[in-house]
């Protein structure tokens, strides 16, 4: 044995100083980890072939290890770590077979495979492109200087508090981690503009400095995120395989019969999980960026930028106006809803019955699945599902779903009617949707004539009557919109009167437009409406409409094509909702002809704002760099994906991946398992970019802390915020990188150093908040689940 060390430690020893070396070789990292996999898999079949490498496997045929098996032991779980009294086989050579042209051709044919299923025409390839709309979006946003007016703006507002510089940068770094999610330009749009402004107000460079980097890594947590985005189509594959394996080495059939639920994980259940963590994280940065201040006052003073409002607006009305009316407005909605006085007014019946449901659990299992099955939910929900099997048999088995005749459909029908709500559910929440816009904007200028308000409120109340007394759950759509177009018009004389009020209000004029596409993409995200795909698309196309409406606002050019665009989607949407438009069947009606032609006229409106505001881009010079730049990143994303699949292949092919999974499974507690791949982890983003430890180390020690009872959302969340820190920890942070490329010379690299350590440990604290406390990521998916 070669310095006394096993073959496959040795192999693993290879890869990981290549894989190091090239990295720190300077030359591209997408080539550097491809490189590293095709030298050391030489360096190791070289040594393979000359007889260096030797391997000590278990010798299965012992009587000792038949023994083991004989007496219940899983063979899944019989390692060396677990069982190093058994005796072993000493081989000379690491690969399968003694064989390294055969793995070598079975590397190429695996990264073959694996370029197909991930890149080309994959499951994944769909969910992988929401990578490129992201970039996209991020980009766009980045060069259009909403970024330098949320940071004017937002320094206005928490600038005279202690440290308002510093809370200021990370409010912003949050609103840009919803919006654009890349760290590189977060990092250096607020390093360029913010720095020079706080140093000047006599700011510590320390806490300057760390709070902007650790304020842009923000976007690799906070969705739409594209940390969470490759991870989740790695987590979805490897918690269902792992558990398989699970469930299989517990002697039950499959991980649905074991577990009494699906095995699966999506990006969109991330995002939703990511939601509270991101927030969690902000709100840390911004109690440090706080208490340092109160402690340290020449070192984080109070700066007086001037008011974001010049109205001035005393506490009583803003507290009425701003607090008051819209909790009342929010709150008694919520008390009619439980009254059943708004509500839904769908008639729709299906044409089947229910299917009766089963047992919570699986019984007709053997005994070896029951044991770990009791083991696994505990005695009492088995007796349960015991009980709840034996009434579903006595009642004749599970009730399956049959076709309802048309007697049968009407009584339903009937029924629903009968039951509906007199406001429905839509009416009500555009009704309090322009409850607020009217709110909001009378205490933004409560000195303004309140008249138009008023009417646009009494509009609202006269829809809301229209609906409760002349709209039945079986008025058509059509007729629905004749009979409020009289209230709708009236509400909407007062809500664009309250726009005029709230662009008078840079805060709001600053923040609406970006908070609005937030919501677009993230609602239809977190809400289940579409995947995160198509919600980056429509996030891009916003992003481009959102910078065209900049650009042509600088120019003194006037926005209303984009404007009348965005409001052609919206008509879109609410026709698409409240309407058949599907013409292609036997019997349409008129109403739904005029639909589809007014829905398909507001989509070639859009269509056309589209193209308008990419001409308006691309004659500023802005469309051509923001396409080079995607191109760029996304390029660089797919080439990493790529060169790491080979070198993952490579670990595979001298058993280097199932080495580790058997050192790890060796632990019988598996919260110590997940301990050491967050240390490993921890440690390996001092020099690793998030990309290669999600390609690389994820895969391998993925099987094993998937394969376990943690919650797949929980395990993904700390895995990412983990990752995170990988770009502050120096020497080797990306986000310090940046920093120190656009930071005057008066800021040295030290200054940095010691300005991201106070955030690192920040990190660490919110990783053990998470550790002790999962609800904070599970508590969000649950609600929007049910």
């Amino acid at each position: 044995m070669l310095f006394g060390l096993d073959g496959v430690e040795i192999g693993l020893i290879i890869v990981f100083l290549t894989l190091f070396s090239a990295i720190l070789s300077g030359f591209p990292v997408a080539f550097a980890i491809g490189g590293a996999g095709v030298i050391s898999f030489g360096i190791i079949a070289a040594l393979d072939s000359a007889g260096l490498l030797i391997h000590q496997a278990l010798d299965t045929s012992s009587d000792a290890y038949n023994a083991l098996v004989a007496s219940g032991v899983n063979e899944k779980t019989i390692s060396i770590f677990r069982y190093p009294e058994l005796p072993r086989i000493a081989t000379d050579s690491v690969f399968p077979a003694g064989d390294w042209e055969g793995a070598l051709k079975r590397t190429i044919a695996g990264i073959t495979n694996r370029i197909n299923e991930r890149v080309i025409a994959g499951q994944s390839i769909e969910t992988l492109l929401a990578v490129l709309m992201f970039v996209l979006m991020g980009i766009v946003l980045e060069r259009s200087k909403i970024a330098n007016d949320l940071l004017t703006t937002m320094a206005r507002v928490f600038g005279p508090l202690p440290g308002g510089l510093a809370v200021s940068i990370v409010v912003v770094g949050a609103f840009l981690a919803a919006s654009t999610g890349i760290v590189g330009a977060t990092v250096v749009t607020m390093g360029l503009l913010a720095l020079p402004t706080m140093l000047r107000n006599n700011y510590s460079p320390e806490l300057a400095t760390g709070v902007i980097a650790a304020s842009g890594t923000l976007g690799q947590i906070i969705p739409p995120s594209i940390v969470i985005v490759l991870l989740g189509t790695l987590a979805g594959d490897l918690y269902s395989a792992a558990q398989e394996t699970r469930a299989q080495a517990a002697g039950c059939t499959d991980a649905l019969t074991y577990l009494g639920e699906p095995a699966v994980v999506s990006v969109g259940t991330l995002f939703q999980a990511a939601l509270l963590p991101g927030i969690m994280l902000a709100g840390l940065y911004a109690a440090y960026a706080f208490g340092f201040a109160m402690l340290n006052p020449s070192k984080a003073p109070a700066v007086e930028m001037g008011a974001a409002n010049d109205e001035p607006v005393t506490r009583s009305e803003a507290f009425t106006w701003y607090l008051g009316v819209p909790i009342a407005l929010i709150a008694g909605t919520m008390l009619l809803a439980q009254v059943n006085i708004v509500g839904t007014q769908s008639t729709q019946v299906d044409s089947f019955s229910d299917m009766g449901e089963a047992a919570s659990l699986r019984t007709n299992v053997d005994d070896a699945c029951k044991a770990s099955m009791i083991e696994l939910h505990g005695q009492a929900a088995w007796d349960a599902a015991v009980a709840e099997q034996a009434e579903i048999d006595a009642g004749g088995g599970v009730q399956q779903s049959t076709r309802l005749s048309p007697e049968e459909i009407e009584t339903l029908r009937a029924e629903k009617v009968a039951n509906a709500a007199p406001i429905g559910t839509g009416i009500a929440t555009l009704a309090i949707i322009m409850g607020l816009i009217l709110s909001v904007a009378r205490g933004v200028s409560p000195s303004s004539d309140p008249l138009r308000l008023q009417i646009g409120a009494v509009g609202i109340v006269l829809g809301l009557a229209v609906d409760w007394l002349l709209i039945s759950p079986l008025t058509s759509s059509g007729v629905t919109v004749i009979l409020m177009a009289i209230p709708w018009a009236i509400s909407i004389y007062g809500v664009v009167y309250a726009f005029g009020l709230l662009s008078r209000n840079e805060l709001l004029r600053v923040v609406f437009p970006p908070l609005v596409l937030i919501v677009a993409v993230l609602g239809s995200i977190l809400g289940g409406i579409t995947n995160p795909t198509p919600a980056a698309a429509l996030g891009a196309a916003g992003a481009i409409m959102l910078a065209a409406y900049r650009k042509l606002a600088d120019e003194d050019r006037s926005p209303k094509v984009i404007i009348w665009s965005t409001l052609a989607v919206v008509i879109m949407i609410l026709i698409g909702v409240n309407f058949d438009l599907r013409i292609n069947t036997d019997d349409v009606s008129f109403e739904s002809w005029v639909a589809f032609f007014v829905a398909y006229a507001a989509y070639l409106y859009a269509l056309f704002g589209l193209l308008f505001s990419c001409w308006v881009l691309y004659r500023s010079g802005i469309l051509t760099p923001a396409v080079r730049e995607t191109a760029k990143v996304t390029s660089m994303v797919f080439t990493i994906l790529i060169a790491s699949q080979l070198l993952n292949l490579v670990v595979i092919s001298f058993g280097g991946e199932h080495y580790i999974q058997d050192f790890l499974r060796s632990f019988d507690n598996v919260t110590t398992v997940f301990l050491i791949v967050m240390l490993v982890l921890f440690i390996l983003g001092f020099v690793l970019d998030f990309l290669e430890i999600i390609y690389i180390v994820v895969p391998i020690v993925g099987p094993v802390i998937y394969g376990a009872h943690f919650d797949p959302k929980w395990v993904t969340i700390m895995i990412a915020v983990n990752l995170q820190t990988s770009f502050l920890t120096p020497p080797f942070g990306f986000a310090l990188f940046y920093l120190r490329g656009v930071a005057p010379k008066e800021v040295t690299t030290a200054h940095i150093y010691r300005g991201v350590i106070p955030f690192v440990i920040i990190q660490v604290v919110g990783l053990l908040i998470l550790g002790f406390f999962p609800q904070i990521v599970t508590i969000v998916p649950d609600i929007m689940g049910h």
